[in-house]
């Protein structure tokens, strides 16, 4: 196996007292005396017939020896028995890639987890592997004990989105939005729009109609162990990101000619005019077709409760069914037929009805075009949102990505948690059921691409569809997050977008991502992974950012959580906030009193 110009064989029986001379120098370079050097030899040493026994690998370039590991023992648990690097090729990668094949043989040959006793030294290069901290070793040395998980392979669906490679991201949110009647606002800055960097698990070139900072997808990348990122930051007037980027022949050339896949946020007219695809098929974007289609499938899936949905047409017709409603003591569920994240959405109970001027004062507030009244489902808080997420490919196939558990207030959406046991086994189940076989009807009917199904529980823990989203969505990042780390860090992740933190400061965006670096690294010492999603909203009137995060347990990103939002709020006490119009900025301009000297 050859990466970024390192081979990795097999060790040889000849090399045997040559590579043992290696295993001594790198342990030397760490300033251990040689008395200690003498002590540890005999199980620092290679004989012969361990090339085989303990599955010995070499790294070489051009002919010379850089590094040596071994794995020993089998499944379910091997060892890295050693991992060593020559002094002057330390810090080139040979390390990376040689932990990266050991883990790798550990898969292939069915071990889940990977166990490591590490020089204290070499903790710190673990650790920013993926592997995680046990304890101390009960032996001599202070040696530090360690475990990490093989990559799996990947996902059918990543093969169906990316074709399992890399791909350009078009961040053209806002334009797919301006397609429906009522959906959301074309104008403004549209930061939603950076979560298409995360669009596939490894970008090539992203597209994004807003500038950001270049130490952002560098930061991503060194995390992602992503390949140089290209982007682009165009201008585009309402949001039309393709349009603009069809203005420049360049650009759509550099990208027709690239041969990646093209995934953009959501598909447009404009958008496939970039890249030829299949016809166009955004029907079931409305939520009245959505729930004609959930009610059609329900029938073969008796765990699923379809709540009752009707159109309005005039402001009288809904008043009177507000107030029918309101009688029978029900509350109700107000929403326009297209609409993101919850905004065209208003949960009515009775006494909201009845009181404020009455059934006609909310038909005046409420009615638009493309209205519907649907039934409320109570539900129990705890599963209270699931999600689901899959890909039709181009074939027609259909791939189950994920469901999650969605973060939601009133009816606005603010993130989303996925990885194993997120969800109880039967509800999810339950829900990649229903939502397979929804994209399965949408691959009927010629839809291509990633597409979601939203739920709520009732009380008796059944899923009830609520809208699905044919385009790309908030929970589509973290399920991309989660397949590039099970990837390049092993084991599974679980992931939590935040999309909209408050800040208690304005902050321009290098300020920001100095914050959210700092974050990360107090992260780091909890056992979690911050990722920025969302880095250009700190200026606004009410300042955000939006972040994710890694962790291999609920505990690690639940302590997390609470360690951002907690750091967030601590920027109000080192500047005055935004209802003063202080800033960052505004800060940095203030001069500190001068000393007077004696």
């Amino acid at each position: 196996m050859t990466t970024n110009g390192i081979h990795i064989r097999a060790g040889r029986s000849e090399e045997a007292a040559a590579l043992s001379a290696l295993v001594l120098r790198s342990k030397a370079h760490w300033g251990y005396d040689d008395a200690y050097l003498a002590a540890c030899a005999d199980e620092l040493r290679l004989a012969p017939g361990d090339m085989a026994g303990r599955r010995v690998k070499v790294a070489t370039a051009g002919g010379r020896v850089l590094g040596v590991a071994a794995l020993d023992g089998g499944p379910p648990r091997a060892e890295l028995g050693m991992l060593f690097v020559d002094p002057p090729s330390i810090g080139r990668g040979v390390g990376r890639s040689l932990y990266r094949h050991m883990l790798a043989e550990a898969g292939r040959i069915g071990c889940d987890r990977v166990t490591i006793t590490a020089d204290a030294h070499a903790e710190p290069f673990y650790l920013a592997m993926g592997a995680r901290r046990t304890g101390t070793s009960p032996s001599s040395g202070g040696l530090v004990g360690m475990e990490a998980w093989p990559a799996g392979a990947a996902s059918s669906w990543v093969r169906a989105w990316t074709g399992d490679g890399r791909s350009v991201h078009l961040g053209n949110v806002a334009e797919f939005h301006a397609q429906f009647p009522g959906g959301a606002p074309a104008d403004g800055v549209p930061h939603y729009a950076c979560l298409s960097v995360f669009a596939g698990p490894h970008p090539a070139l992203v597209v994004l109609p807003l500038p950001v900072e270049a130490a952002w997808t560098r930061g991503l990348a060194r995390q992602l162990e992503w390949d140089e990122v290209e982007v682009h930051c165009v201008d585009a007037p309402g949001g039309a990101l393709s349009q603009a980027l069809l203005d420049r022949p360049a650009l759509t050339r550099r990208i027709r000619d690239s041969g990646l896949p093209v995934l953009a946020w959501g598909r447009t007219e404009a958008s496939e005019r970039l890249v030829a695809g299949p016809p166009l098929r955004l029907g079931h974007e409305s939520k009245a077709a959505s729930h004609r289609l959930f009610l059609r499938l329900a029938a073969a899936h008796p765990g699923i409760r379809v709540p009752a949905q009707e159109p309005v047409r005039s402001r009288r017709e809904l008043a009177r069914v507000l107030a029918d409603r309101a009688a029978a003591g029900l509350t109700s569920v107000v929403k326009g037929e297209y609409g993101v994240g919850g905004s065209a959405t208003t949960v009515l109970t009775p006494e909201a009805v009845l009181s404020g001027g009455g059934t006609r004062a909310a038909a005046r507030q409420l009615f638009g075009a493309g209205l519907l009244v649907e039934e409320y489902v109570p539900g129990a808080l705890l599963y209270r949102n699931p999600t689901f997420d899959g890909v039709v490919a181009r074939d027609g196939t259909v791939h189950a990505v994920g469901t999650g558990l969605m973060e939601v207030t009133g009816t606005a959406y603010h993130g989303v948690t996925v990885g194993p046991g997120v969800l109880p086994e039967a509800l999810a189940a339950t829900a990649t059921a229903f939502g397979t076989a929804v994209g399965e009807a949408l691959s009927a009917e010629g839809y291509r691409g990633w597409y979601d199904v939203d739920f709520v529980t009732d009380t008796a823990g059944r899923p009830a569809p609520t809208e699905i989203n044919l385009r790309l969505t908030g929970p589509a990042v973290a399920f991309v997050l989660q397949s590039r780390l099970d990837g390049v860090r092993g084991g599974r992740h679980l992931v939590r977008t935040l999309d909209r933190l408050p800040l208690g400061a304005r902050l321009p965006a290098p300020a920001l991502l100095e914050h959210c670096d700092g974050l990360a690294r107090r992260c780091g010492a909890l056992g979690a992974l911050l990722f920025t999603t969302l880095p250009t909203a700190g200026l606004d009137p009410v300042p955000y950012v939006g972040v994710a995060l890694a962790a291999r347990s609920r505990q690690a990103l639940d302590e997390a959580e609470a360690l951002v939002r907690f750091g967030n709020g601590a920027l109000g006490g080192l500047f005055t906030g935004p209802a003063s119009g202080a800033t960052w900025e505004s800060r940095r301009r203030r001069r500190r009193p001068r000393l007077r000297r004696s």
